[in-house]
């Protein structure tokens, strides 16, 4: 559970990130990447860190996929999978190499929280849990840190962002 005190720390750290990726984002993907971002924020400053780690691949994915889609850069199939549309994202130029490594990561941790793994499996979160000695509440904790940092990430991407943050600025972009 998160103290009030943990719970002002973590809204502090989702402010900071707005202030460094941009105040003002263009969600691609309306109500369910909207939601998705809401909630994801709510989930983590309430401590609950796999509905975080769900959330943030939901929003990255339709992000992503509506961009495309919106762009007009090519037909998308009508239930294009997650890989497909980092492919084409990089192939675009929205994402590059560590985009992508990170974003694989995060399915990664995503997987076995939506289907079962069976501890011997060395990504389900039992193993994890023995193989570092940490808590599994721990393991949560940090991977809903990455999550969220990584969904802040790409919304702060020169193509979702609506104003002049101070990564935009020391980049030379401006809106």
């Amino acid at each position: 559970m998160t103290t009030s005190w943990g719970k002002f720390s973590l809204f502090r750290y989702l402010h900071d990130l707005g202030e460094q990726r941009g105040r003002r984002t263009m969600l691609f993907g309306g109500h369910v990447t909207h939601n998705a971002w809401v909630e994801a924020r709510s989930s983590f400053v309430h401590g609950n860190y796999v509905a975080t780690v769900l959330l943030c691949q939901s929003l990255i994915e339709n992000l992503l996929a509506a961009f495309l889609h919106g762009g007009l850069l090519d037909e998308l199939p009508s239930r294009i999978q997650f890989d497909e549309t980092l492919k084409r994202c990089r192939a675009a130029g929205i994402l590059n190499d560590e985009d992508v490594t990170e974003l694989k990561n995060l399915v990664a941790l995503r997987k076995p929280l939506t289907h079962f793994r069976n501890v011997d499996d060395e990504r389900s979160l039992h193993r994890r849990s023995m193989a570092t000695g940490r808590y599994t509440s721990d393991i949560l904790s940090k991977d809903a840190w990455f999550a969220i940092s990584l969904a802040s990430r790409m919304m702060g991407k020169p193509q979702f962002r609506l104003d002049d943050s101070p990564d935009s600025l020391r980049r030379g972009h401006s809106s």
